[in-house]
């Protein structure tokens, strides 16, 4: 059908298309009505399900009261206190933000309008949050949109900094918005403004401390009282909160930055200052005006800090303090410790959290510190003149890149610490904290050298029995096992058959890292040092034998190893070392008081004859110049020496029956330490120290009591060649020797490393005698033994590199020689080459002695003279000697000389030479 003019009037006047029209309106309406009714239903059911899901997330947030909110949003003004023991006042806690109070009244109106313009525009009429920019940062967040606008009120970042953290979480943000709720119907809109004001951050003031409120942000950055800031300085300041350290114009060690540096802060400046002018706070003049301004020209000036006396101290009090409101916090809401290391960012919020509670909580922090100690122990320190050289050594600014040279000195670490109770009555952090911030105490970890020995080789070798004082051990060239790496002694050389004792007294490498091979399997690293609070020691350390000698992948810090060596003052039990006695609330209420735990690590014989080989350091050892140093040298010290590999640490640490002391020498980048004196510098440094601190200190520094041997300690004699009951061949030649063992483990079997016979000397040195040595070479029976072939070969020493250095260059062992087939202890068999020696050279007479120069035959036993009456007559023989030299008792003639060997040859006569 074709629709014309006259058909559409027909239709309209039939109503036919009224008809259709009302269909078609029917049908659309009941379409548009029901997509209507589903989305209220969809809008409700998305309500309930958020509402539901925000209440989840603030399901464990308490809903805290109007005090409670106070309490949190206004206790900046609260610090905390710290004490030395007795209750001694130290000082306030030194907050790492620095903050001055002030009123709303005293703040400048540019200030308050540039900040409202920049970062709440709506405070005046919003409730504590903005729904519509609370949508737009979560849609941001949920879909990681690259721009982000923020979302969050002035209340809002009120809560955040003083009752949350700054974790990033729609839990975090959820607690966040219902406290902004709470703080708005509690607060009236300046409350809020003034403790906002007082709490942002705002990067660092000219210093370089960084800096919280706008006092502190006005007087810091620009040398004027908040209420007195232009609009240009207004416009800055308001700035910086969004990047407070991106945006500062100051580097983090005082001094402005480069201007490069400036122009983040610069930008973020102009944008302030548009914002305020597009919200009329400023007219177009000012504006113009402010963007013109020469912020570095107007920046203020480095003023010299009011030092503190203790920063060493009050750093390390708060560190602590802060570690044991950590786990209370987070142990409050069922976190473990364990938890927090696993998670980030539970970590981060409750250090966040400790830290504010100990900044700013009104707590009463009780320390073991006595200030008498502490002090006298810096004062000597500050005061000794025996400190290596100082190094200059490049730096490279982490700002710029820049390098520079900077000159460091060598750096000291001390702890003075209580055996019984673990309490640290002072310590030595470091030469200058001006210099160096570092706890050279308590947080640098260093080798520790051959302080290691006693802890991980000789303690455990005695409490397990494979060792004891009178072990003996062997000195001798050695390679590590699967490395072409020698263990060398600091001193060089080798000295054979040696005791334990005398290898730990004397710290020689060789014999303790042979030793420690004896014990690794049974993971002494475990079972010992990390039950004395070694807890950096690694698997990778446990296993290597180079541990035994100080050499760690982490190192160890002074308090451990002080901690370390209490134990055996402490006769074998481990009490943790520790400087926090208690915490208490403004009301009194304690909330932390420490308790002793202590941990059985030795038994108290091993202990014992720890303590009594190392009371030997003193006496012959590696310290024995220290008690001549002593004012109290009848203190009964036991303790050990260290250096690390290539002198770069120096250490000493001894114990008494009441206290241990330690005292570390090295520089930070590890440069090594002259090696003329490094340990005599150390050593001076100790002695200097316990005489002052006894001086003031006698009943803590110097007990009349001894440490007590306990029972189940026996004496026996030990033959010093293999370390089994003392032999009547043994005590013949002088090896008998004493000394203490564990019951036990003394030993039953007497020695049989030696057999007696006559002997003959090749070259100074014992051997021996063959069946052909003339009987004239020959010492008298008994005068001489030598260690039997089956004892070198059970014990591994027959090869030619031990047997060079197997015995000792000592007087006591001068009559015991290597058997008859090892050439003068060079392992070589003394073979007959079926000829005569070489003569001697070189006769001179001079008064009634007649000498002459060594055959240069390796097999030569001794010498005879001949004499004839005159030139050209006949030779008779006058004399035999084993040296080179031969008194004539005064008869005139012609002398010579013929060299004898092992095997009784003799060489030809040597030149003649007249006497009168």
């Amino acid at each position: 059908m074709k629709w014309n003019r006259d058909t559409i009037r027909k239709r309209w006047e039939d109503g036919t298309i009224f008809k259709y029209t009302r269909i078609t309106y029917d049908v659309l309406w009941n379409v548009l009505l029901f997509f209507i009714i589903v989305g209220i239903i969809g809008v409700f059911f998305v309500g309930g399900v958020g509402a539901g899901y925000f209440a989840s997330l603030v399901e464990d947030e308490p809903v805290r009261s109007e005090e409670e909110l106070a309490s949190s949003l206004y206790n900046y003004e609260e610090t905390s206190q710290l004490y030395f023991t007795n209750d001694q006042l130290l000082g306030d806690v030194q907050s790492d933000l620095y903050r001055e109070e002030v009123q709303l009244d005293n703040v400048s109106d540019h200030l308050t309008s540039a900040v409202l313009a920049t970062e709440d525009e709506n405070f005046r009429e919003h409730n504590g949050i903005v729904p519509k920019a609370l949508l737009r940062a979560v849609v941001q967040q949920v879909t990681n949109s690259s721009t982000k606008t923020g979302g969050s009120t002035l209340t809002q970042q009120l809560v955040k900094n003083q009752i949350l953290t700054n974790e990033v979480s729609f839990e975090r943000k959820a607690k966040e918005v219902m406290n902004a709720l709470r703080v708005e119907q509690f607060f009236d809109k300046d409350q809020i403004l003034e403790a906002y004001m007082n709490i942002v951050p705002f990067g660092r003031n000219a210093n370089g401390q960084n800096i919280a409120g706008v006092q502190s942000a006005a007087r810091g950055i620009f040398g004027v009282e908040a209420g007195k800031l232009s609009i240009p300085q207004a416009a800055f300041i308001a700035g910086l909160p969004q990047n407070p350290f991106g945006y500062t114009p100051f580097k983090n060690s005082g001094g402005v930055k480069e201007d490069e540096g400036l122009e983040p802060g610069l930008n973020r400046m102009e944008e302030v200052l548009e914002r305020m002018h597009e919200k009329g706070h400023i007219t177009e003049s000012e504006y113009e005006k402010a963007l013109a301004y020469d912020l570095k020209s107007n920046l203020a000036s480095p003023k010299p800090l009011p030092s503190s006396d203790y920063p060493f101290l009050t750093r390390e009090i708060k560190v602590r303090a802060g570690e044991i409101l950590k786990e209370q916090l987070a142990k409050k809401d069922g976190h473990t410790m364990e938890d927090l290391k696993n998670d980030n960012q539970l970590m981060e919020e409750y250090t966040t959290l400790a830290d504010r509670r100990l900044s700013s909580g009104g707590l009463k922090v009780h320390t073991t510190i006595d200030k008498e100690v502490y002090d006298v122990m810096q004062r000597v320190k500050d005061n000794y003149n025996n400190y290596d050289t100082w190094r200059t050594i490049p730096v490279e600014d982490p700002e710029t890149g820049e390098i520079s040279e900077k000159e460091i000195p060598a750096e000291v670490g001390s702890v003075l610490q209580e055996n019984s109770s673990g309490a640290i009555r002072g310590f030595i952090a470091g030469r200058d904290f001006d210099v160096q911030q570092l706890n050279h105490a308590t947080q640098a970890r260093r080798s520790n050298g051959s302080t290691m020995k006693p802890l991980l080789v000789y303690g455990p070798g005695f409490d397990l029995g494979a060792l004891q004082p009178g072990s003996v051990l062997v000195d001798v060239p050695y390679k590590y096992p699967n490395k072409d790496i020698s263990v060398e002694n600091y001193a060089g050389g080798y000295h054979g058959l040696v005791s334990a004792r005398q290898a730990l007294a004397n710290s020689w490498n060789v014999p303790t890292v042979k030793a420690y091979s004896e014990i690794v399997d049974q993971n002494p690293a475990d079972n010992y040092l990390r039950k004395m609070g070694f807890e950096a020691i690694t698997a990778e350390d446990a296993e290597n034998l180079s541990t035994s000698l100080g050499s760690t992948i982490n190192g160890v810090t002074v308090e451990e190893n002080t901690n370390g060596f209490a134990t055996f003052g402490n006769m074998g039990s481990y009490t943790d070392a520790y400087m926090i006695e208690k915490i208490v609330t403004k009301e009194g209420d304690t909330l932390y008081k420490h308790k002793k735990e202590s941990t059985e690590v030795f038994s108290e014989q091993a202990t014992y004859l720890t303590i009594d080989v190392l009371r030997d350091v003193f006496d012959y050892g590696t310290a024995d110049d220290v008690k001549s140093q002593l004012t109290n040298p009848g203190v009964d010290w036991a303790g050990k020496t260290g250096t690390s590999q290539n002198y770069k640490d120096a250490w000493f640490v001894a114990t008494n029956p009441n206290v241990t002391m330690s005292m570390w020498m090295g520089y930070d980048r590890k440069e090594s330490l002259n090696s003329n004196g490094y340990s005599d510098r150390n050593n001076g440094l100790w002695a200097d120290v316990v005489n002052a601190v006894t001086e003031i200190r006698p009943d803590l520094m110097a007990p009349e009591q001894r440490f007590e041997q306990p029972s189940g300690i026996v004496e026996k004699s030990y033959c010093a060649t293999s370390g089994l009951l003392t032999s009547e061949l043994c005590s013949s030649v002088g090896l008998s020797k004493s000394d203490l063992y564990i019951k036990e483990h003394a030993p039953t079997e007497e020695d049989d490393s030696l057999t007696d016979g006559d002997f003959t000397e090749i070259k100074g040195d014992l051997v021996a005698a063959g069946d052909n040595t003339p009987d004239e070479f020959i010492t008298s029976e008994g005068d001489g033994v030598s260690l039997k072939p089956q004892f070198l070969k059970n014990n591994g020493y027959d090869n030619e590199k031990t047997l060079e250095h197997l015995i000792p260059d000592k007087e006591e062992w001068s009559n015991v020689s290597l058997p008859s087939d090892s050439a003068a202890g060079v392992g070589e068999e003394i073979t007959n080459d079926g000829q005569p020696p070489s003569s001697p050279g070189n006769l001179r007479i001079q008064g009634t002695t007649i000498s002459w120069n060594s055959s240069s035959s390796d097999d030569v036993v001794g010498y005879r003279v001949y004499r004839a009456g005159s030139p050209g007559g006949n030779f008779s023989k006058i004399g035999s000697t084993g040296s080179t030299s031969m008194d004539l008792s005064g008869t005139s003639g012609v002398y010579a000389v013929r060299a004898v060997d092992y095997y009784g040859q003799e060489s030809g006569l040597s030149e003649t030479v007249p006497a009168e």
